[in-house]
């Protein structure tokens, strides 16, 4: 298996957002037991946001960049258990708070100003503190759909929160857990680094992969679009 490896973030001293981003491993047959995906993440300026949301009153959340920009908050703010409450009442909450913060928050890239915008957002059980059991979530991302898994990118961004408010070390392995499957990632936060004026973590996250079918294209001379085509 050979690993995938990017880095990058943002993350200003105050006022602004945590950050990272990856890429997937590949491999071929046969299948390995499990994968991880290496990341930078970078610690959280963008923290204790109040966020009014319409229906739910005040909020405060975080916001995160894990190759895309997220809010986080405890589903306990919006009067719901992300462990026990329907998924779509979940999805109408988040989906909520998205709109909110698109609306009262003003996100910033420092590399390209067409990443800086805010992807979904992240509910979680509030247990942010380092724990050897594991801490659930539920994304709710672009147009209202739900991730089967604790969704890498949120969970490198949420570990560069957790490692800047302190509630984790350098190489504490947390577990992260979905609410809609159950599937588990772990992830951790394996050193400091830097990118352009932010402080980051790199991050590493891992879990399992299989496979689900093949498919076979093929590509004829005779095809005038074989090489493909552009719209300006």
């Amino acid at each position: 298996m050979s690993e995938a490896i990017r880095r990058g973030g943002i993350a200003p001293p105050q006022g602004g957002v945590a950050a990272g981003w990856g890429a997937w491993p590949t491999w071929s047959p046969p299948r390995p037991p499990g994968a991880r995906v290496m990341a930078a993440a970078a610690e959280a300026g963008g923290v204790y946001l109040a966020i009014d949301v319409p229906g739910h009153g005040k909020v405060v959340v975080d916001i995160g960049y894990g190759g895309t920009f997220y809010a986080f908050l405890s589903a306990e703010q919006l009067g719901l258990d992300v462990c026990s409450s329907k998924t779509r009442d979940l999805v109408n909450a988040a989906s909520a708070v998205t709109e909110a913060v698109k609306k009262q928050f003003k996100l910033h890239h420092p590399e390209s100003e067409d990443l800086a915008f805010l992807y979904g957002t992240i509910l979680t059980d509030g247990k942010d503190a380092f724990s050897e059991e594991p801490t659930t979530n539920i994304c709710v991302f672009a147009d209202e759909q739900v991730d089967r898994s604790p969704t890498g990118s949120g969970v490198t961004a949420r570990i560069a929160l957790q490692y800047h408010k302190g509630l984790i070390q350098l190489n504490q392995t947390r577990k992260f857990r979905s609410s809609t499957t159950g599937s588990l990632f772990t992830g951790k936060a394996v050193k400091e680094a830097k990118f352009g004026d932010y402080n980051a973590v790199i991050v590493e996250v891992s879990g399992e992969a299989f496979y689900t079918g093949t498919a076979t294209f093929t590509v004829e001379e005779e095809d005038p679009l074989k090489h493909g085509f552009f719209f300006k």
